[in-house]
């Protein structure tokens, strides 16, 4: 053996030996068990935050030594609205936009761009030592995938679980998106505070630009200042409307002057007390964040300006028509911003696509109640409870191209009071209305050129994957991300394999997508296949810097993995990530402590190495003690059997430490030691390395791998049966040695 392990020139040649040898495929015999891999995006490269499919590799590398039928089932999420982000900042680096392409143009020209940027995370992976069965794996908008998720919609739709209605979207007019919870920030900021004039009321407010669709003023209930001015109507500013004054609980009494205005069109809360009072919405913003007033609207030069330029003309006239009682210039409070161009984003009413899941979520609350899931760590349980008793209906609509499109189709002729864009023959950008753009341009033009069309609640539509005759158009929005992800259980298996891989054993993922993922992924497999996805669901640590501080680009203190694994091995950044890490705590990642786990596959190595180089094989003169081998062999059976149920309970952080302890500080300082003096034999002490390799393994594949060929053991170490606990005697006929 070589002095010392180097990760550099054994780790890549090792996986190409473990991959020659299909060890990565499902055998044949044992009994199925299962792991899907959350699919990263396409066009992803490796963060720290991948490293923790780590827990994923160590419970199929270990299922597979203990004889069962493993399959790590990978694939990749096409990732729609962050891929399409990604490509338009590429656009835009060729000075051109989005709205340059026409909807197939556009798809076509992203799924190009991801082709030829993806496919570095599989490599990536690799280097990690990750043992999925690459030739197996999904992508999200692969035809089988598409089939399926078609075929849900059309099954929902005939069970009458979907509809279309106006719902309030966090829409960012940069990105020309609807943005889920997850894709949102909050950014605290100043701003002024305007105390508008109602009449005898004064509201407050930070956006009085969006006054003309207000449809109310709302106070409290309990708020005694305003006890005899409800159920009265007061004029609207700068509009022939007049408006009531009513109560609702949501209005904070502390609060400016404790009355509020009502845009249900424009902000959450106001759409929330819209719906329990049943007023109207009124929009004035459009999609592209331009100023679109009323009839019945009054003021000037406002229609067609941008949110900002009228909101300081509406101060202008405000103050002018001496409207404004004060403005408090420091107001702080927290804005909404899009997690990726970090702009303001605009509360809107969009026509959506949306799943009633009051009957959707019923097993899956029975399921989880009746632990036929269990939650790793035991408190997630709880909150996906929480979760699924507030779950509303769920809406499924993006307004993106890069994804898979709603397969809903309008007809023209009888809805033509649909909005429509779509770029001419002469490659100009056209908007309006269906009924009248017809009686100007050529179906076919419009077709072709189509980019988006926004159907009203009542249009009429025919759900089907293939065009109707006639002129019809096909919906532009694409499924919500979570909608086709959601069904990865059923789009990655095969149908044959759903007797014996349904459910799968494990899902690990982070617990900031409990609600997002693993609910909806629970609630389709139960109304599809009428069976739970999986058994257990581990749910990841955040990793952290070694100030326990979460990794961001932000805060400019993330950790590159291939960095590490370049300088220290996979060994050493998969050791790290979960030596000592309790379930559901933080994982701190840390250079120094990468350096410390490199330095424990250097040991392996050299307890290794001393066992060659002595040359155990030869018996010594001195007899040793029957007794001490015996005690020896008490405490091997310990170690395997606390690994083992370590392992069970998903216990990554004990069993690390736990090996690590016992390696180093038992068998190499102590055990190594007393056979030196004797007083353990050499056929104990070389199947005792030949144990700890294998209990090793699955957390640290590379050196274990690379010390069991150097020693000439028996076949690949990854293909090895998992050491018993229970009781046997060394003899000398075990030990297959390389001979010097």
């Amino acid at each position: 053996m070589e002095k010392t392990w180097d990760h550099k020139k054994e780790e890549e040649e090792i996986y190409k030996r473990w991959e020659e040898a299909g060890v990565f495929k499902a055998s044949k015999t044992g009994e199925p068990y299962t792991i899907l891999m959350p699919p990263p995006n396409a066009n992803a490269s490796l963060h720290a935050g991948h490293g923790m499919y780590t827990v994923e590799d160590v419970l199929i590398r270990w299922k597979r030594m203990q004889g069962y039928s493993t399959l790590w089932q990978p694939g990749v999420d096409h990732a729609g609205f962050e891929t399409q982000f990604v490509y338009e900042k590429y656009l835009k680096k060729q000075g051109k936009s989005r709205f340059d392409f026409d909807r197939e143009s556009l798809y076509k020209n992203v799924a190009k761009f991801v082709d030829e940027n993806s496919g570095q995370i599989y490599k990536q992976f690799k280097r990690l030592g990750f043992g999925a069965d690459w030739k197996r794996s999904v992508f999200t908008l692969d035809k089988k995938v598409r089939d399926c998720v078609l075929n849900t919609f059309k099954k929902m739709a005939n069970d009458n679980l979907i509809y279309r209605s106006n719902y309030l979207v966090n829409y960012c007019n940069y990105c020309g998106t609807s943005l889920s919870e997850l894709e949102t920030d909050h950014k605290d900021r100043v701003d002024p505070l305007y105390f508008i004039k109602y009449g005898p009321i004064t509201v407050a407010t930070t956006r009085p630009e969006t006054m003309f669709g207000d449809v109310a003023v709302a106070v409290n209930p309990k708020d005694k200042r305003y006890k005899n001015l409800i159920g009265k109507l007061v004029k609207l500013p700068f509009t022939s409307r007049r408006i009531p004054i009513i109560a609702d609980e949501m209005v904070d009494m502390e609060f400016g002057t404790g009355a509020v205005k009502i845009t249900p069109a424009h902000d959450q809360n106001d759409f929330e007390v819209g719906k329990r009072a049943k007023l109207k919405e009124i929009s004035v913003i459009d999609l592209m964040g331009k100023m679109r007033l009323p009839d019945d609207a009054k003021l000037e030069g406002i229609e067609g300006m941008k949110v900002r330029m009228a909101r300081d003309e509406v101060i202008r006239a405000l103050v002018k028509e001496k409207l404004i009682e004060k403005i408090d210039e420091k107001y702080s409070h927290s804005v909404m911003v899009c997690y990726k161009c970090g702009r303001d984003l605009e509360p809107s009413i969009i026509p959506n696509w949306f799943v009633k899941v009051k009957t959707l979520k019923k097993p899956v609350i029975k399921a989880v109640n009746e632990d036929k899931v269990k939650f790793y760590p035991k408190r997630f349980k709880k909150q996906m409870l929480s979760w699924l008793a507030i779950m509303h209906d769920w809406p499924i609509s993006r307004q993106i191209a890069w994804g898979i499109r709603i397969p809903a189709w309008y007809k023209l002729e009888t809805n033509g009071q649909i909005k429509i864009s779509f770029i001419d023959k002469k490659g100009e950008r056209v908007n309006g209305l269906a009924n009248e753009l017809l009686k100007q341009y050529d179906f076919g033009e419009i077709e072709n050129g189509l980019q988006n069309l926004i159907a009203p609640n009542e249009a009429e539509y025919i759900i089907s994957e293939t065009k109707p005759k006639g002129n019809y158009l096909q919906e532009t929005d694409t499924f919500d991300t979570w909608f086709s992800s959601g069904q990865w259980p059923m789009v990655t298996l095969e149908k044959q394999e759903y007797k014996t891989r349904l459910p799968t054993d494990v899902m690990g993922t982070l617990h900031e997508i409990l609600r997002f993922w693993v609910s909806r992924m629970m609630m389709f497999s139960l109304y599809l296949e009428n069976k739970i996805p999986f058994k257990d669901v581990y749910l990841w640590s955040m990793v952290a810097d070694k100030k326990g501080k979460k990794m961001s680009k932000s805060s400019g203190n993330v950790v590159n993995p291939i960095e590490l694994v370049d300088k220290y091995g996979a060994d050493a950044f998969r050791f790290s990530l979960l030596y000592g890490t309790a379930q559901g705590s933080k994982i701190i990642l840390s250079e120094d402590k990468v350096r410390a786990m490199r330095n424990f596959s250097n040991k392996i190595w050299n307890a290794a190495r001393f066992i060659e180089n002595s040359k155990i094989q030869k018996p010594r003169k001195k007899q040793i003690s029957k007794s001490n081998d015996q005690v020896f062999k008490q405490r091997l059976n310990e170690v395997t059997k606390k690994t083992t149920e370590f392992l069970e309970k998903y216990e990554f952080g004990l069993a690390t430490e736990f090996l690590y302890q016992e390696f180093w500080h038992w068998y190499c300082d102590e055990c190594i030691e007393k056979n030196k003096k004797g007083e353990i034999s050499n056929e104990a002490l070389l199947e005792g390395l030949k144990t700890f390799l294998k209990l090793l393994h699955p957390f640290v594949p590379f050196v274990t791998e690379a010390v069991w060929q150097e020693m000439k053991f028996e076949g690949l170490l990854v293909q090895q049966r998992w050491p018993s606990s229970r009781k046997k005697n060394f003899t000398s006929e075990q030990i297959i040695f390389k001979k010097k």
